[in-house]
């Protein structure tokens, strides 16, 4: 079991590596193989998070390797389904930044800065509301890591044809992860906190970068829905974003203290 976090991050390699060949194809033609590597990959992540949560008798999402596996898990599982539906275009290099992306984060999850312990979680951890809130809060995550990878592309392509379907993917990637983000990082996030520490807010680091994510991807919504543009300025919206989800985790695990620090 300790090699499956390994194992599906070769396989997520072994992908981006299959799929970096198409990414200019100018025939558009789509490699064969690379997403059901992505699934496999999924499928040893997601024997990893179960173990673990046995294990320990609690879902696992409370430590950094443990929430980072399901992110990693629910990026390469959104990456197989963009690559097997129908709806919406499909452009090679939006897949290949979910796969890099992916990748990014199991090497994290890999690095002394993610102990691979199994430890039953403190009481205040204990809760319903965490485990909504946590796995919610990834899940829309998931789909905001689509949405950075269109809207780089976007930016840095000339053709205007691609530029549309790029903005559609990010806008569709946007608006199903913008749902789900605010409810598990802002509602059950809020739930939890008045249960955990007896108040809905608390001005903690953590809880500020969350809503200040939130706040850039409302102004993204915003320009996109009211505003109708589809200039470069929601795909900015929209990296910003994503970097701040980023700093949200990471930037505040490590470099801020505050009533998310255990």
């Amino acid at each position: 079991m300790n090699a499956l976090p390994t194992i599906a991050f070769a396989l997520i390699l072994a992908s981006a590596a299959i799929q970096a060949p198409y990414l200019f194809r100018k025939d558009g033609k789509s490699d064969p193989a690379s997403h059901w590597l992505l699934m496999a990959a999924f499928l040893a992540l997601a024997a990893v998070s179960i173990y673990r949560s046995v294990a320990i008798g609690f879902p696992a999402l409370t430590g950094t390797f443990e929430s980072l596996v399901f992110f990693s898990a629910f990026i390469v599982l959104l990456a197989w389904i963009y690559r097997t539906q129908v709806r919406i275009v499909f452009l090679p290099l939006v897949q290949f930044g979910a796969t890099i992306a992916a990748a990014a984060f199991l090497a994290v999850a890999s690095s002394p800065i993610a102990p691979r312990e199994m430890l039953a979680p403190i009481p205040a951890l204990r809760s319903g509301w965490l485990v909504l809130h946590v796995s919610l809060s990834f899940i829309g995550e998931s789909f905001f890591v689509a949405s950075f990878a269109a809207s780089v592309a976007f930016l840095a392509s000339k053709d205007e044809r691609k530029k549309r379907d790029y903005d559609r993917i990010a806008y569709v990637s946007i608006g199903a992860g913008y749902p789900i983000f605010t409810a598990g990082a802002l509602v059950f996030g809020a739930i939890w906190a008045e249960q955990a520490w007896g108040s809905w807010w608390s001005w903690d680091p953590k809880e500020i970068w969350a809503l200040v994510t939130w706040l850039a991807y409302t102004a993204y919504l915003h320009l996109r829905l009211f505003r109708r543009r589809k200039d470069s300025l929601p795909s900015i919206f929209a990296i910003l974003g994503f970097l701040c989800a980023l700093f949200t985790f990471f930037g505040v695990n490590f470099l801020l203290t505050g009533l998310h620090s255990y």
